[in-house]
């Protein structure tokens, strides 16, 4: 424990950020990490506690109390060391994460909570600029192959985790680069590629091999199309192990009157149309939204990106409608601490420019000539159906109204992983759909097949996507030698 009395010195630090205005005129990240001095204070306020409740919080079971003394020492490279022993890629979970280790700190009982997420973000980015982030190559070759199906957060930390003990990867996606959910998903104001680049230049360097632009299924697949098709079979006659890590990409949709109508898409086709356009794929200013009044269905981070991607188009207003009732401004910590809590929470793209309301269903989509104009919605109440003990929702009588919308975008969630690919393996699934493997040793009910990440346990965080994808490695590489010295 760097200082005893560091926690009640010292007041939480927020990370520096560029200014709505400023920012809305271009892509990049605009969250600067914190300065040496900035983040030494913020690890004094840890209170190393005899429970560490941040290790419970967090999927990867980090070992924050530890590099959080090691930062308040000034020893980088030894917290980036032990950050790297639980988590394969801290630039992702340090940017993208929502930091349920912040909410476990016991610091968060009646104060605010230690930084973490800023620490951990210090720690990855300093590693990057001292050159202390090199390839691990394998001292020898297992001389067995595994094939990952999916190149996501947990199909790269699989990857890398297979690839150092020796064995030899090859990383199938879809798409025409490397990254899943976090290449085409997130915007790049949040996560610039560059640091998915280097991450599979390092795993290159490591030995795994990727192949993008190929489909695992069926020949016959309409997705198939100008694609590399490799079906199943072909790679359990080829690798000793198969790897399902794809996401969870069946969007919940919206059965209601003008659903069809043009101008109202899935928020990850929108998501993943300007991404591409960033990446130089497409038009080199993708502006779909520009001069439009924008509805974003859905309260979660997707519906936030969609907020954050319209304001950069210029669209002339922004609506975000959430099914459920506004939570409250704060959580009653002694009631839910350490568990992650219901609180009203507003993101960087929101104080960018949005109009949020609760508590609303959307009845029909409005448009002339195809084309959607305006949406009408209504208000809902909730409330526990005494028969059955359940939340249920009514719409409250004359509560009707109508709002401009030349672009609706969905963003409800997802409910399965694409069910083809799961038919082409003939695995077995759970009752969501997704495929049937418990935690133990991820082992799916085809002989040789494991799943992991969204795949496996659905739509879900990138901190669990890498903790799923390290914990099937290491049954995986126990599966293929008998036993493994990788970490559980």
């Amino acid at each position: 424990m760097g200082k005893i009395t560091g926690f009640m010195e010292y007041q939480r630090l927020h990370e520096a950020v560029e200014a709505p205005q400023k920012r809305l005129k271009n892509w990049r990240e605009f969250v600067m990490r914190l300065d040496d001095g900035s983040a030494k204070i913020q690890a004094a306020r840890c209170m190393d506690c005899g429970i560490p409740f941040c290790h419970n919080g967090c999927p990867v079971n980090n070992l924050i109390p530890d590099w959080n003394d090691l930062v308040y020492n000034q020893d980088w490279r030894r917290a980036i060391d032990s950050l790297h022993s639980t988590n394969n890629f801290p630039e992702f979970t340090g940017r993208i994460c929502p930091a349920p280790c912040e909410a476990a700190c016991t610091l968060n009982i009646n104060n605010d909570a230690v930084g973490i997420k800023s620490i951990e973000h210090a720690i990855i980015d300093k590693a990057w600029e001292e050159g202390w982030v090199v390839p691990q190559v394998p001292a020898r070759k297992t001389g067995k192959k595994v094939a990952v199906v999916g190149s996501g957060p947990s199909g790269l930390a699989c990857a890398q985790q297979l690839a150092r003990v020796g064995h030899s990867v090859t990383v199938f996606e879809k798409s025409d680069r490397i990254g899943g959910l976090l290449r085409y998903g997130i915007p790049d104001f949040k996560l610039e590629k560059s640091q998915i680049d280097r991450r599979i230049a390092q795993m290159e360097a490591e030995g795994v091999e990727f192949a993008p632009s190929t489909y695992i299924g069926n020949q016959d697949d309409p997705v198939a199309d100008g694609l590399t098709v490799r079906t199943p079979q072909s790679l359990l006659e080829e690798f000793d192990a198969v790897v399902m890590t794809g996401g969870s990409e069946t969007p919940r949709d919206l059965p209601v009157p003008g659903r069809e109508l043009d101008g109202v898409y899935f928020a990850m086709d929108f998501l993943r149309q300007q991404n591409k356009a960033v990446a130089g794929d497409r038009l080199t200013k993708q502006t779909l939204a520009k001069g439009k009044h924008v509805v974003v269905i859905g309260g979660g981070d997707t519906g936030s990106d969609c907020v954050g991607t319209s304001n950069r188009h210029g669209a002339l207003s922004v609506t975000q409608f959430e099914l459920m009732p506004q939570p409250p401004e704060s959580e009653n910590k002694p009631l839910v601490w350490p568990y992650w809590p219901l609180k009203l929470r507003t993101s960087s793209s929101h104080e960018e420019g949005c109009e949020r309301d609760w508590a609303v269903t959307t009845k029909a989509l409005v448009g002339s000539n195809g084309k959607v104009e305006k949406l009408v919605g209504a208000r809902v109440e909730w409330f526990t159906d005494e028969a059955t003990g359940q939340m249920k929702m009514r719409e409250i009588e004359g509560s009707e109204f109508e709002i401009k919308a030349d672009l609706v975008l969905l963003a409800m969630g997802f409910v399965a992983p694409v069910q083809n690919v799961l038919d082409a393996f003939g695995v077995d699934r759970d009752a969501r759909g997704n495929v049937r493997a418990n935690t133990e040793d991820y082992r799916t009910s085809v002989d040789k097949v494991f799943a992991a990440g969204d795949m496996r346990r659905g739509q879900s965080l990138v901190v669990w996507a890498i903790r799923e994808g390290r914990q099937c490695a290491r049954s995986v590489d126990a599966y293929l030698m008998g036993d493994s010295d990788l970490p559980r």
